[in-house]
C-alpha cells in the first residue's frame, strides 16, 4: 500500500514539473510545489471528478443552511415549534442531523424522500423549515451513495444525483403552490409584490440545481471515457494493464 501510496504522489509531482518545464502552465515549478504542499493529503486519492463532486457537495450544503437561515428569517414561528430557543440553535441541530447522517426527532425517523413528502404535508405541525431543508440534505446524501467526501474507489450513480435535482425543483414548486388551512403558504418563501420582488430563495435553489447537473454530465462523462478507452483497447489490440 505504501508502495502505492509513493507512486501516485511521484506521478503526480513529476507531471506537474513536466508541465511547468514544457510551458504548458504560467505557473513556475516552485508556485506548483507551493500548491501541492498546501493540499489536503486525502486529495492524492480523488481524481478531478472526484474533487470537483466533493466541492460541489460542500457548496450545495452550504447554500441549503443559507436557504434555512433565510426561511427561519421569514417565517419565524417554524423555529418554535423545533423547541428550542433560538433559531441558531434549531439550525445547528438540522445541520448536524445532516452531515452525520442522523433523524430528525420531528419526522419520526423518516429522511430523504419519504421525510420530503411529510415536510411538504399540511398535516405536518411541526418546525417545517428544519423539516424541509433535512429532507432535502438527506436526499443529497443518499443521492450521493451516503458520502459528501469522494475518493477514486467510490463508485457514484449519476442516475441518481440527476434525479436528486429534479426533486428538488418539484419540491420548490410544491413548496409554493401548497397552501395551510388559512389558505397561507406553508412556507414564506419568494415575494412578488408592487412594493418590489424577492426571488433569492428560487436563485439559491436554482444554483444547486445547476451543481448537481453538471456533477451528472461529469459523471456520464468519466464513465463514457471508461468505455470508450476499453473500446479503443480491443481496436487498437492493446493488452490492459494489470497493477
Amino acid at each position: 500500500m505504501r508502495c502505492v501510496l509513493t507512486r501516485i504522489f511521484t506521478f503526480s509531482l513529476f507531471s506537474a514539473l513536466l508541465l511547468a518545464g514544457q510551458g504548458c502552465s504560467r505557473q513556475t515549478g516552485q508556485d506548483i510545489a507551493t500548491q501541492l504542499g498546501n493540499g489536503k493529503p486525502d486529495e492524492f486519492f480523488q481524481t478531478s471528478v472526484d474533487r470537483m463532486t466533493t466541492l460541489a457537495m460542500h457548496d450545495n450544503l452550504q447554500s441549503l443552511y443559507l436557504l434555512m437561515n433565510k426561511l427561519y428569517l421569514r417565517n419565524p414561528a417554524q423555529w418554535q415549534r423545533s423547541g428550542f430557543l433560538d433559531a441558531a440553535t434549531a439550525e445547528r441541530q438540522v445541520r448536524q442531523a445532516i452531515e452525520q447522517q442522523k433523524p430528525l426527532p420531528q419526522l419520526g425517523g423518516r429522511k430523504d424522500l419519504a421525510a420530503l413528502s411529510y415536510a411538504l404535508s399540511p398535516d405536518f405541525l411541526g418546525d417545517r423549515v428544519g423539516a424541509f431543508i433535512y429532507a432535502i440534505g438527506s436526499m443529497l446524501v443518499t443521492a450521493h451513495g451516503n458520502r459528501t467526501t469522494f475518493y477514486m474507489t467510490d463508485s457514484l450513480n449519476p442516475t441518481f444525483i440527476n434525479n436528486a435535482a429534479r426533486n428538488i425543483e418539484k419540491a420548490t414548486w410544491l413548496l409554493s403552490q401548497r397552501q395551510n388551512a388559512q389558505g397561507e403558504p406553508l412556507l414564506f418563501s419568494n415575494a412578488i409584490s408592487e412594493e418590489g420582488s424577492n426571488l433569492s430563495f428560487a436563485t439559491e435553489f436554482g444554483k444547486i440545481v445547476a451543481r448537481l447537473d453538471l456533477v451528472t454530465q461529469m459523471l456520464d462523462e468519466r464513465y463514457r471515457r471508461i468505455g470508450l478507452n476499453y473500446a479503443q483497447s480491443l481496436l487498437f489490440l492493446n493488452f490492459l494493464p494489470v497493477q
